[in-house]
């Protein structure tokens, strides 16, 4: 599986769907041996579910049914990946291959759980689609790679997403977790970066793809949320043992979790390919992942000696099944019995190369032996040679270096070359400072030490075939070794890292409760404090009671920055981080929402309104009990009463649901919802007035706040005549002389529903508060005081 090899994605997914738009979809990681499958209704015209998992696996290869004589619907996967997904190659399979039958049979043969483990025996009717994609997906991978999938490998997760806190593909271009806005355009010298960038401090591949998957489809157990959480705990309050758990992880190859791959997928029988040339790297890729393997569990002993009296459950119990686990001695052992006890994992080329050629111990095989000496005379030669040219042809600093694909080349300094360079020097090319060539005699050197070294290969495959076997069997050990370094990377690496590198206090522990409130106390936007050393800290407070917040403001006093603050905080909680914040507690969030930004979709050919419209079409129709709303602006790109009839329907709509909603706007009349709808709660950005100019505070405060005029004030400035500027301020002042006469009329007429809510909500506070019996039967006396005074 040498083309999983690299850092980027590594998912083979096969996607299908039904009339009644229901999609199958199975994603097969090449790299880890694991699939995913989900089965889902597609609840939003234009595939917005789809959408968010293609984003979150990045496929190389989607696999489709032919549309030919599928009916409209059934032929909409089909066109979402054509026009979303034209760079990725796309393979369309016989609908014979899509059989849920032979589905069930593969996945019940090849994952490490049993059935009943599962679901399968109880829902293989219901999972149909995505069986019938898996069968598709594996079929075409055996087929293409030449490889059999070994039973009882792969580890197999149904209805993966939804297990998640579901992040649509909208948002997570809104919220800026992966890429930065206007990345391309502003390259990579720009300051901004995303979350993922700014936690990307990981020391592995795979310590890096769980990093993205945690932030793309953070988690919703609260208990594996917090043990997380009591692992940092750990390790910020025990220095020590952060800093050996720093250089023990060192110390495991950066590729530890490809090793599996090689493993799960057992190659097809070759009889007169053995000795070919693709065949010998074949050989050479799982050689090297020997190795590699023998270098992870070499290290083993001292991850060991780290986590021996750990504390928190999450540590305590990777220490129980990873370092207590008998399986990895007997593997070492195994290994040690064949594999040279000097042979380590190499990252140079021509020593990784030198490694992989006697990894086997001496006098194993005799052909094997004989192929060395070939590989060692070559090489010495290749170096003599080297050695020849720097006198004959006075080159002190001329360098041999080694690439896997181009084997042995010369490489000279350019200030060394006096004239030209002689005509026995040939592939001459300019690399920077540097001339790289090579010569006839060097060329036939190289083509003899990469036979030999092909012959090694093979050999050493042949020595090893019972090795690999007997790893084979114990491969169930090997994935769990590989996700528990990933783990242990993004802990330590990542969050603990960053955590590390701020000032004490400044990122804290969030609680969790089941149904309780959102409260954050003095948040910071995690990205922007590290541009802006004088970022202004801000609060939130929504619950059951008060489950929408309408924050108005100017242009440019911090709105729209507030909005992404508060969901990265809940992204950051929900992966097990702390956040930027002097205190939060928050109820767990299962799906997340945005609608941000006014620009026009031309690839769909809609408006800016269009594409406003159709982005909270999908929030209406997908919102849940449990979700967490973010609107920035709506119904601005249309006229202003439609624009305001529908920024307040919407409103209204959200009221009724239990989901915690900021609602962010100019139009100044939705406060007004506030004087009717007692569960709305109306925040500010302050602004200073000062000469006609407005001095931004960045401060969010409670209540209404009317700038007078401040977009009067900018047209002012920007030049229109001072006539329209005052009938303009005249029209302004009699709207807002009869909004203020209608709000205070609600006021009255609401008066005690408003109350009862305040009292409701003040309750729900205390009933999640951590105060002794004492302090809250006080504040209780308080509440009734001040409720019976009417002076809440």
């Amino acid at each position: 599986m040498e083309d999983a090899i690299g850092e980027g994605s590594s998912f083979v997914i096969g996607i299908i769907e039904n009339r009644a738009k229901e999609v199958g979809l199975a994603a097969l990681d090449l790299r880890s041996a694991s699939l995913h499958l989900s089965q889902y209704i597609e609840t939003s015209s234009s595939y917005q579910n789809t959408k968010t998992l293609l984003h979150f696996y990045d496929p190389i290869v989607i696999i489709i049914p032919p549309n030919k004589l599928a009916s409209n619907s059934a032929a909409a996967v089909t066109e979402l990946v054509d026009r979303f997904y034209a760079s990725v190659k796309k393979v369309v399979s016989a609908r014979g291959c899509f059989d849920d039958t032979k589905g069930a049979i593969l996945v019940k043969n090849l994952a490490t759980k049993e059935p009943s483990a599962l679901g399968l025996d109880t829902y293989y009717k219901q999972y149909y689609l995505c069986l019938a994609a898996a069968a598709a997906t594996i079929k075409w991978m055996e087929a293409e790679k030449g490889v059999v999938i070994t039973n009882h490998s792969l580890s197999v997760t149904f209805n993966g997403s939804f297990d998640h806190m579901n992040i649509d593909a909208t948002s997570v271009q809104n919220l800026e977790i992966i890429e930065p806005f206007h990345s391309a355009l502003l390259g990579t010298s720009n300051k901004k970066r995303s979350l993922f960038h700014m936690l990307k401090t990981t020391k592995t591949i795979g310590g890096t793809r769980l990093l993205r998957a945690n932030l793309l489809q953070p988690l919703k157990d609260i208990e594996t949320i917090n043990a997380r959480l009591d692992c940092l705990d750990e390790l910020m309050s025990k220095e020590q043992l952060f800093f050996g758990l720093c250089q023990v992880l060192r110390k495991f190859p950066k590729e530890t979790d490809r090793v599996l791959c090689h493993f799960c997928f057992k190659p097809k029988k070759v009889t007169n390919e053995a000795l070919s040339v693709d065949h010998a790297k074949k050989s050479q890729v799982l050689v090297s992942s020997v190795i590699l393997l023998k270098t992870t569990l070499d290290a083993l002993p001292l991850l060991s000696k780290v986590l021996k009296d750990m504390e928190s459950l999450l540590l305590s119990n990777i220490y129980k099944s990873v370092c207590g686990n008998e399986k990895y001695d007997h593997i070492k052992t195994r290994i040690g019995e064949v594999i040279d006890e000097d042979v380590l994992h190499a990252r140079v080329p021509f020593v990784a190369c030198t490694q992989q050629c006697f990894a086997v111990k001496a006098g194993i095989d005799g052909l094997l032996d004989i192929s060395r000496r070939s590989f060692c005379d070559t090489s010495e030669a290749i170096h003599n040679l080297a050695n020849k040219y720097r006198e004959d042809f006075k080159l002190p600093n001329l360098k041999l270096s080694y690439k896997n694909r181009q084997g042995f080349h010369f490489v000279i300094p350019q200030k060394n070359i006096q004239g030209k360079l002689p005509n026995k020097f040939i592939q001459v090319v300019k690399h920077g400072n540097n001339i790289h060539c090579s010569t006839l005699e060097l060329a036939s050197l190289n083509a003899r030490n990469k036979s030999a070294a092909a012959e090694c290969y093979t050999r050493t495959e042949i020595c090893l075939e019972e090795l690999m076997d007997f790893i084979r069997e114990n491969v169930s050990a090997l994935t769990l070794l590989a996700e528990v370094l990933c783990l242990l990377d993004m802990i330590v690496n990542s969050f603990a890292h960053m955590i590390s590198t701020k000032p004490v206090d400044r990122y804290t522990r969030p609680e969790f409760t089941e149904n309780g409130p959102m409260a954050i106390d003095s948040g910071r936007h995690p990205i922007l404090e590290n541009i802006h050393n004088d970022f202004v800290a801000n609060n939130i407070f929504l619950s059951e009671a008060s489950n929408m917040a309408i924050v108005t403001g100017p242009n440019m006093s911090g709105k729209s920055t507030y909005l992404q603050q508060v969901c990265l905080i809940v992204i950051l909680a929900q992966v097990g981080c702390y956040v930027p914040a002097r205190f939060s507690t928050l109820r767990v969030v299962d799906r997340m929402f945005t609608r941000m930004g006014a620009v026009d979709n031309l690839e769909s050919n809609s408006s800016t309104f269009m594409t406003e419209m159709k982005e909270t079409s999908f929030i209406m129709q997908n919102v849940s009990q449990r979700s967490l709303i973010v609107m920035d602006e709506l119904g601005r790109a249309t006229s202003s009463t439609d624009g305001f009839a529908i920024a307040w329907s919407c409103c209204e709509h959200l009221l009724s649901l239990k989901a915690y909603t900021i609602f962010a706007t100019h139009m100044e009349n939705i406060s007004e919802l506030a004087t009717i709808y007692p569960n709305v709660k109306i925040l500010h950005f302050h602004v200073d007035l000062r000469n006609n100019h407005l001095d931004f505070k960045f401060n969010l405060k409670e209540g209404p706040r009317h700038v007078p005029h401040y977009g009067l004030l900018l047209a002012e400035v920007a030049g229109l005549p001072s006539s329209v500027i005052e009938t303009a301020r005249m029209i302004t002042s009699k709207i807002i002389e009869k909004e203020v006469t209608r709000m205070e009329l609600n006021c009255l007429q609401h008066h005690s529903v408003q109350k009862a809510y305040l009292v409701a909500q003040r309750l729900i506070c205390l009933k999640y508060s951590n105060q002794d019996e004492e302090m809250i039967r006080q504040a209780l006396s308080n509440l009734k005081e001040c409720y019976l005074e009417d002076k809440l």
